[in-house]
């Protein structure tokens, strides 16, 4: 799911206010190496966090149904992780890089979500939206100092995008066969009394024999 994710963005970030600029998107590590190769302006999104989104974790299972809206297959919630992405812009003048976050900020900020119809085959498939966070409150552990750091890199200006997108849970388990035909349940009467459906047997048997059940009762009185 992480690199078709990584597809999605390279196209929402390539589109929007810097559609047609011609500027590189990519998502290679920002080390003082890659950044001495730059020669074009470039917009990087490093995915530098990964982590489970734990207030969002379901239990029990998931229905799937086929075309004929038949059961199928049951299978777990999807769990969600947060994809959290630094996005830097990288020219030759700050106020450039500057122009190029302001572009980010304006592509990114209206989309709080991605529906399933802009996302790829298998996150498609699940039929989810999936939140975006653009330059919100940081709650990782790591801090964006701490990022440079480990990248060998001076702090630069950066657009933190935190992509929460769910990660299906395998596995699968086959829906048994549905249920076409009705049971039959039948109620004992414990009292000594026979059931309706014994009384209406015996009555058809003497009807059979040539007696009515109300002249044995008359006799039966009579007898008294």
């Amino acid at each position: 799911m992480i690199h078709e994710v990584d597809e999605v963005l390279k196209d929402l970030l390539g589109g929007g206010a810097l559609a047609g600029s011609g500027v590189d998107i990519a998502l290679d590590a920002p080390t003082r190496d890659w950044a001495a190769r730059r020669n074009a302006p470039t917009l990087n999104a490093y995915l530098y966090d990964i982590r489970e989104d734990v207030t969002r974790r379901h239990r029990g299972h998931i229905s799937v149904r086929d075309e004929r809206d038949v059961v199928v297959k049951h299978r777990q919630p999807p769990r969600w992780f947060r994809l959290s992405y630094l996005v830097t812009a990288w020219t030759k003048r700050p106020q450039d890089e500057h122009r190029l976050l302001s572009a980010v900020l304006a592509t990114l900020l209206p989309r709080e979500t991605l529906l399933p119809a802009e996302l790829p085959g298998p996150l498609r498939a699940l039929g989810l939206s999936v939140p975006l966070s653009v330059a919100g409150v940081q709650t990782e552990a790591r801090s964006l100092a701490e990022i440079w750091s480990a990248l060998g890199g001076e702090l630069k200006p950066s657009v933190d995008l935190v992509v929460t997108v769910p990660f299906p849970a395998v596995p699968e388990y086959d829906a048994g066969p549905p249920v076409t035909e009705g049971a039959v349940v039948r109620v004992r009467d414990t009292s000594g009394e026979p059931d309706m459906e014994t009384a209406q047997r015996t009555g058809r048997t003497l009807e059979e024999r040539g007696h009515r059940p109300h002249r044995i009762a008359a006799r039966t009185e009579r007898e008294r």
